[in-house]
């Protein structure tokens, strides 16, 4: 549980300073890691997301696949993440493409437990949010939150995970928080081994999730965690851009 409440408060302290993403007319590239030198300790662009109750982070660090530059994650019982803090508005460019392949699924993984919140893959995108949009009973445990942790939580968040179990298109909210909305990009192991190119509508799915239009994207981040379930498995992801729907 630690490591949840922990993560929403980091990510929140991450994007509140935002920095802009490359632009281009079509295309706002997010992550160019197939642009970076091996030797490289950091993906240019992004921050290293670690969490103060988690002694084991997981480790990330640029490779070579198939010719070309991937980030490498490799996460034995433990939870760390790589976050890029942008700013976007997705009515304009809405369409999110990444590419990911993983070694293998977590057994134990459980969308609907704490316990099993661990998945071998995850691309977090936040997103900017009015406050007066909650209902008085939502404003009102935002507000204790702050009360506590003196910032606010992120409050509209869609993470698209690789899952073992639940079929793709699969949506339910985060075992922690609501806000945290959970979409199934990729399920099981008909792909494992595979480098799969993934292309979702956040704008879309943002609608469906939470019933109105998004604010502006404030950041997109990456996580391969098993710190709960206490399992191993690798993970590799490749460039990660948003585009104007054709």
């Amino acid at each position: 549980m630690k490591k949840r409440l922990s993560f929403l408060l980091i990510f929140h302290l991450l994007i509140t300073s935002v920095a802009y993403a490359q632009n281009t007319k079509d295309h706002i590239l997010v992550a160019n890691f197939s642009a970076e030198e091996i030797n490289s300790i950091t993906p240019a662009n992004w921050e290293v997301m670690k969490f103060d109750s988690i002694k084991r982070q997981t480790a990330y660090f640029l490779a070579r696949d198939k010719n070309r530059t991937i980030l490498k994650a490799v996460s034995n019982a433990s939870a760390s993440g790589y976050i890029r803090k942008i700013s976007i508005n997705p009515e304009n460019y809405p369409i999110l493409t990444w590419q990911w392949k993983i070694d293998n699924l977590i057994k134990r993984s459980n969308m609907k437990t704490r316990q099993g919140d661990d998945y071998p893959a995850r691309i977090y995108i936040s997103f900017d949010y009015d406050i007066e949009r909650l209902t008085g009973a939502e404003r009102f445990k935002i507000e204790l939150y702050k009360s506590i942790h003196a910032k606010y939580p992120p409050l509209a968040t869609l993470n698209y995970v690789w899952d073992s179990k639940n079929p793709v298109g699969y949506t339910t909210p985060n075992a922690y928080t609501n806000r945290v909305q959970m979409l199934v990009a990729q399920s099981g192991k008909a792909q494992v081994g595979q480098w799969v190119t993934q292309t979702v509508n956040i704008y879309e799915d943002y609608k469906r999730v939470f019933g109105e239009t998004p604010m502006k994207v404030t950041a997109v981040a990456i996580m391969t965690d098993t710190d709960n379930t206490g399992e191993s498995v690798t993970a590799y992801y490749g460039n990660i851009y948003f585009s104007k729907k054709r």
